[in-house]
């Protein structure tokens, strides 16, 4: 990757931000970057658990001042809903061990539906992380004097800035800087639950004899229609509550082996964690009567009430406080996490741009996670940090991709094979999630069209179209080559005996990627542009580590053998044409990189060499070719051109 004293200094601030490169080739490297079960429950589980800031506040806010009474029944079906979404989750790890929600939906459903699946979940991390700064920001200026609240905003965005350069440097990394904080939100939490609770046992009597009266009152004044009709959009309003629960089965490529009993066991930590919690929070609201106040959180009056006159009240209130500030902050992570993730499939099956793909020398997908920082930015901007604006957004597109996995894998167990003992409790499991999704989603959607369900909606629709275009344009430019080296590809080549190539004449290397007919035309426009010049040929491979191969120790080999056997079809080529010939090929991160380095160790072996590289152009360039399809060959060319080696690029022209 080039000699870091030669670096320059802004390429040295880079280095002292996100870490120095990781060895690609240290075995150790793939256990370094992998988490056991309580690492995950901190980096996937921190947004699930660190939603009890904003999740129950607006469930409970939505029954309004006068029905408060619902309360006991909101903390119930939202800690019911979570085991259910938790236990749907953890058999769906079971079955799709590389991951949920779009895999499930674009298997079980279709291309089409998949894409719609993997869209809503994209842009409910860019939601994650963006409504994790926002409240992290509130929680800690609640502890503030209300003049300050102008600086929330700015604070926010100060907060996502750190979580982009700490995931730059990798996701172990960012997960133990926080491990700390995790602990010491879920202590102070569950004493403030548990106090907020028994303080209030001598009263339980009369509690339930006030709440008993309050729901006559309430069914008498709203009628047994209206009073289901504001629980239910209480309850849908709470659906930010759920948002960190399939962040698991899609981090599931981090988690050490043995991954299904580690993911599963996440699920467990992740699902009595957050249920506890959620339910716990709305209980105390109910006890302690607690109403919203603006600039301030609710959980933040809970404190105060709860602990006035106890020894260091002040002290606990902001420790609690400044924890789950500091834990939204680290809920981002599982945006920052999964996210890329799902970029990285997306791009993988010609959704998204391919760059998508491409891995950092710190082995994460640094251009996922700097478009996820530019893309939550964007929306802190546009909701200015308002959490309830951003929960409407949010819950939408959680509820969309949830009704869609849920659906898919009810389909998948309506088609198993009916001797399975489990298949009946399966399908009963994913058909009560289907419904209770769904029908969350809709009452999110109708009752808060206008209030950001509309726009949400159309921003997944847009993204969605901008896939389908993207897609339609990869399909057209891949059709167009097959058409044009048809016949190139078809030809069966036989080798022939050559001689070894002499290195002191002048000699051909030809930069290769896949086997196909680009490559080939390559090869044959080099020796009938330059008949009888070249007395051999010697092709050059690298093999891409992009986040699609990334997945194990035995990856790099697989890739190795991929390049290897693609060069031998070349080999067969030249001697087929009589033509002396060899091959060289490494792996790497960067395309243009590891070419370089490749070309220069081989000139160093041939020193007559001129490098040829093939690269598709189009009959009318549009703007947004340079985004779709990268720019290596001539990339390297500029990089070989300074070393002083002679470059020649040749074109494989379509008419687009």
């Amino acid at each position: 990757m080039g000699d870091p004293s030669s670096d320059t200094w802004h390429e040295k601030g880079w280095r002292f931000l996100v870490g120095k490169p990781r060895d690609l080739f240290d075995r150790s490297v793939f256990h370094s970057l992998l988490l056991v079960p309580v690492l995950a429950w901190v980096g996937l589980g921190s947004d699930g658990l660190s939603s009890c800031a904003y999740g129950p506040e607006e469930a409970f806010k939505a029954i309004g001042a006068s029905h408060t009474y619902l309360g006991i029944a909101l903390a119930i079906a939202t800690a019911l809903t979570v085991v259910l979404l938790a236990t749907a989750y953890g058999a769906l790890i079971e079955s799709f061990p590389t991951g949920g929600g779009y895999g499930v939906a674009t298997r079980m459903l279709g291309r089409r539906v998949g894409l719609v699946s993997g869209c809503a979940l994209l842009v409910d991390y860019i939601l994650t992380i963006t409504i994790s700064v926002a409240s992290a920001s509130k929680a800690i200026f609640s502890l503030l004097p209300p003049d300050l609240g102008h600086w929330m905003l700015p604070a926010a965005l100060g907060g996502l800035l750190f979580m982009v350069v700490m995931n730059m440097r990798g996701a172990k990394e960012s997960i133990l800087v926080l491990l700390p904080i995790f602990a010491i939100f879920v202590i102070t939490h569950a004493i403030l639950i548990v106090l907020g609770i028994a303080r209030h046992l001598p009263e339980a009597g009369a509690t339930a004899t006030h709440l008993a009266s309050d729901f006559r009152h309430g069914v008498d004044t709203l009628g047994w229609g209206g009073v289901v009709w504001l629980f239910a959009t209480a309850y849908a309003m709470g659906g930010g509550t759920y948002t960190g629960i399939e962040a698991v089965s899609n981090g599931l490529p981090l988690l050490k082996e043995p991954r299904i009993q580690n993911g599963k066991r996440t699920m467990v930590y992740l699902a009595v964690s957050l249920a506890l919690a959620a339910g716990g929070m709305i209980t105390c609201y109910l006890l302690w009567d607690i109403r919203p106040e603006e600039n301030r959180t609710m959980n933040a009056l809970l404190a105060e009430r709860v602990t006035a006159g106890l020894p260091g009240s002040t002290v606990f209130v902001w420790t609690t406080m400044l924890s789950a500030g500091a834990l939204l902050v680290a809920a981002a992570q599982a945006g920052f996490l999964s996210g890329p993730r799902v970029m990285s499939n997306l791009a993988v099956d010609g959704w998204l741009p391919r760059s998508f793909q491409t891995l950092s020398e710190r082995l994460v997908t640094g251009n996922a996670i700097l478009f996820l920082g530019l893309a939550s930015a964007a929306a802190l901007l546009y909701t200015r940090g308002d959490v309830t604006h951003i929960v409407v957004l949010y819950s939408i597109n959680v509820f969309l991709t949830f009704t869609l996995t849920m659906a898919g894998m009810w389909r998948f167990w309506a088609k198993a094979d009916k001797g399975i003992k489990k298949r009946r409790r399966r399908i009963a499991l994913y058909v009560l999630g289907t419904l209770v999704c769904g029908g969350i989603l809709v009452m999110t959607a109708v009752t808060k069209f206008r209030e950001g369900g509309l726009v949400a909606l159309a921003v997944t629709g847009l993204i969605v179209s901008v896939c389908l275009l993207i897609h339609a344009h990869y399909q057209s430019v891949s059709s167009k080559l097959r058409k044009l080296y048809m016949e190139l590809e078809s030809v069966d080549r036989v080798a022939r005996d050559t001689p070894p190539i002499d290195p002191k004449k002048p000699v051909a290397a030809i930069l290769v990627s896949r086997y196909g007919g680009v490559g080939i035309h390559t090869v044959l426009n080099v020796f009938r542009s330059f008949p009888g010049h070249f007395h051999g040929v010697v092709f050059l491979s690298v093999g891409i580590v992009d986040s699609g191969k990334f997945k194990g120790e035995d990856s790099l080999d697989e890739l190795r053998r991929e390049t290897e056997d693609s060069l031998a079809k070349y080999e067969v080529l030249a001697k087929s044409l009589g033509i002396p010939c060899t091959s060289r090929h490494a792996l790497g991160l960067d395309i243009v990189d590891e070419v370089e380095s490749l070309c220069l160790a081989t000139a160093k072996e041939y020193p007559k060499l001129t490098f040829f590289a093939g690269k598709v152009i189009f009959g009318k360039p549009q703007w947004y070719h340079a985004i779709l399809h990268n720019d290596a060959a001539m990339a390297v060319q500029r990089r070989l051109q300074l070393a002083g080696r002679t470059v020649v690029v040749l074109p494989a022209r379509i008419n687009d």
